[in-house]
């Protein structure tokens, strides 16, 4: 098996991948074809089964491991997978690991650098509320290690949403001692819960899709429901406190077009802001750099980046 990171135009391809996606759809003169993506720990590729009725094209279907037999092309500059011959594959066949993009780091010791944050907080009411997330709620704890941060755009693997917070909440810790006016406690808490309502807006791998919470709410107002109810809980959190801090999470998309419900009114939730932008971007741009590159490092347009972007001279010497 050839992982899609090393798929390459022009190549034949056979193995097993795990069919993430599959929708029958109609060509322009109404002929029928599956039109699928595939995935491994290394990415996805779109693929493409055009005669459905072909002898060498078996039953599957979405969320199942498949063993395919296709060709390379490129289509509007994104590599396309079409594929001639495929079954369903059984259990003992393929190794789920293989398959589940995992972050790089080693999540027990990024939720450890983590809670040292949470530890550091020094307002007893914001600390509470964070231990009352990552310390006291397993359920949330279990599920906040292993979801990822986005379904696609940036940090869209098992272990991502820790690894993007973790990185938040660094860069906060740093803005907190370049700009000593911001209230550290605050932003350190807001960065750890800002993304807190994924574990509710996306479902669990394999899927890692939206959930119907997540697609008639979103993150940003469910985590700020979640952190509501352990301020109810606590029963002892400040109200003036709370809405400071709910008020982080709302606004911690910067602008209404983004979906955020509020614009940053507060110093702190202004920085979260810009930091959760930052990394969600790096992030984006880091993805980008691992796909083969055509002429002179050029990688064509990024949506999330809005630009035609490229790596940098000498990055493949």
């Amino acid at each position: 098996m050839k992982f899609i990171k090393d798929i390459n135009e022009g190549d034949n391809v056979q193995g097993v991948y795990f069919c993430k996606k599959k929708d029958e759809l109609r060509t322009k003169t109404d002929k029928p074809y599956f039109s699928m993506t595939l995935q491994d720990k290394t990415g996805t590729i779109d693929a493409k089964v055009w005669d459905i009725y072909s002898g060498g094209i078996g039953d599957f279907e979405a969320l199942d491991f498949i063993y395919i037999s296709g060709q390379v092309t490129k289509f509007q500059s994104a590599l396309q997978l079409n594929i001639g011959r495929v079954r369903k594959c059984e259990e003992g066949e393929y190794n789920v690991a293989d398959y589940m993009p995992t972050s790089e780091k080693d999540i027990e010791e990024m939720y450890s650098s983590l809670l040292a944050f949470v530890s550091s907080v020094k307002n007893e009411h914001l600390r509470e509320i964070a231990e009352s997330f990552f310390i006291k709620d397993e359920a949330f704890i279990k599920e906040f290690k292993n979801h990822s941060a986005a379904k696609s755009v940036h940090h869209g693997f098992i272990g991502g949403l820790l690894e993007h917070t973790l990185s938040v909440v660094t860069a906060a810790d740093f803005y907190a001692k370049h700009y000593p006016v911001l209230n550290r406690d605050l932003l350190i808490t807001a960065a750890a819960l800002h993304d807190a309502g994924k574990v509710t807006e996306l479902t669990a791998f394999p899927e890692n899709d939206y959930s119907d919470e997540g697609q008639l709410l979103g993150h940003i107002y469910v985590g700020a429901e979640m952190i509501g109810e352990k301020c109810r809980e606590l029963g002892n959190v400040p109200a003036k406190l709370e809405r400071e801090l709910k008020h982080c999470i709302l606004a911690h998309h910067g602008k209404l077009e983004f979906g955020s419900p509020k614009k940053p009114a507060l110093m702190e939730a202004l920085a979260l802001s810009y930091i959760d932008d930052m990394d969600a971007k790096m992030e984006t741009f880091k993805e980008a750099l691992e796909a083969p590159a055509g002429e002179n490092g050029w990688l064509g347009f990024n949506r999330l980046l809005d630009s035609n972007i490229r790596k940098v001279s000498g990055t493949d010497e």
